[in-house]
C-alpha cells in the first residue's frame, strides 16, 4: 500500500492506495496543535475505523505548502511507519517527468498536478486549482511547466470580505441563479461566484489564445465542482488530482 500526504494551507489530506484504486481518503484540518504524537494518534484512530487491515503502508511521499508544521507531520508519519516517509523538495524534482519552473519557489501541490496532467494528456495542460487559494498552471507538451498565476480562494475572498466589513455575513459558496443578487447573502454569492466564474473564463481563454487552440483544461481541489457555470470549459474535473500527481511520483521514485 502507498500512504501520499498532500499538507494544503486548508486541510492536510491522506491518500491510501493500493491495487488501482483509492483505499481511503482522510482529511483533518491543517490548523491545530499537531505534535508528532498527536500525529500518530489521529493516524491509528482513523487507520482503525477505516478497517484498512493490519499491513502499514509500504511507501509513502509527503508533500507539504506549510512549513511550520512540516516537521511535525514527517516525525509522526516516521513513528507509525517505522521509517521516513519521502518529502516532495527541489532535489527530487530532478528526477521527474517534467521541467519544474522556480522549483525553489513553486508549491509541491502544483508540482504534483503537473505531473498528473503530463503523463495523462502529454499535451499543453491548464490544471486550475480551486483552493485556499485559486490556481493556473500551465505545463507543455514536452513537460515544462511553462508559468502559474495564483488568485485568492473563493473562501478565502469570502472570509476577507467578512472579516474587514461590519455589517456583510460571511454567507455559504452556493453558485446563485442570477449575477445581481436581492438581499445581501445573494449579492455577496453573485459579485464573488459569478466574478470567479468570469475570472477562470478570462483566463482560460487567454491562455488558449496563446497556444492558437491546442489546450487541454482539468479543474481540481474541494472546491472545483461549485461554479457549474464552467462545467463545459473543462476537459476533466477530479478533486483528487493532487493525490494522483503524488502517486505517479511515489511509484516513479519506488521504480
Amino acid at each position: 500500500m502507498l500512504l501520499v500526504v498532500d499538507v494544503g494551507n486548508t486541510d492536510i489530506v491522506f491518500g491510501f492506495y493500493e491495487d488501482q484504486i483509492w483505499k481511503a481518503v482522510l482529511r483533518t484540518p491543517t490548523h491545530q496543535p499537531w505534535s508528532a504524537n498527536g500525529v500518530v494518534n489521529w493516524i491509528k484512530k482513523e487507520w482503525a475505523s477505516k478497517d484498512l487491515g493490519e499491513t502499514l503502508p509500504s511507501l509513502a511521499l509527503i508533500s507539504s505548502v506549510v512549513p511550520s508544521i512540516s516537521p511535525q507531520i514527517q516525525r509522526g508519519l516516521a513513528l507509525w511507519l517505522g521509517y521516513s516517509p519521502a518529502v516532495m523538495r527541489p532535489k527530487l524534482y530532478e528526477s521527474l517527468s517534467i521541467q519544474v519552473i522556480a522549483p525553489d519557489e513553486i508549491g509541491s501541490d502544483l508540482v504534483a498536478n503537473a505531473v498528473y496532467a503530463h503523463e495523462n494528456y502529454k499535451s499543453n495542460v491548464l490544471i486550475v486549482d480551486f483552493g485556499t487559494a485559486l490556481t493556473f498552471t500551465l505545463v507543455n507538451a514536452e513537460g515544462k511547466m511553462e508559468g502559474v498565476s495564483i488568485a485568492p480562494g473563493l473562501k478565502t475572498a469570502v472570509k476577507s470580505l467578512f472579516s474587514q466589513t461590519a455589517q456583510l455575513p460571511e454567507v455559504p459558496l452556493e453558485m446563485p441563479e442570477f449575477n445581481l443578487g436581492t438581499d445581501t447573502v445573494s449579492a455577496i454569492q453573485a459579485g464573488i461566484l459569478w466574478g470567479y466564474v468570469g475570472m477562470v473564463k478570462e483566463m482560460i481563454s487567454r491562455v488558449k489564445e496563446d497556444k492558437k487552440g491546442d489546450l487541454k483544461v482539468v479543474a481540481t481541489g474541494g472546491l472545483s465542482s461549485i461554479l457549474t457555470p464552467l462545467a463545459s470549459y473543462f476537459d476533466e474535473v477530479n478533486k483528487l488530482i493532487t493525490l494522483e500527481g503524488l502517486r505517479l511520483i511515489a511509484e516513479r521514485l519506488n521504480a
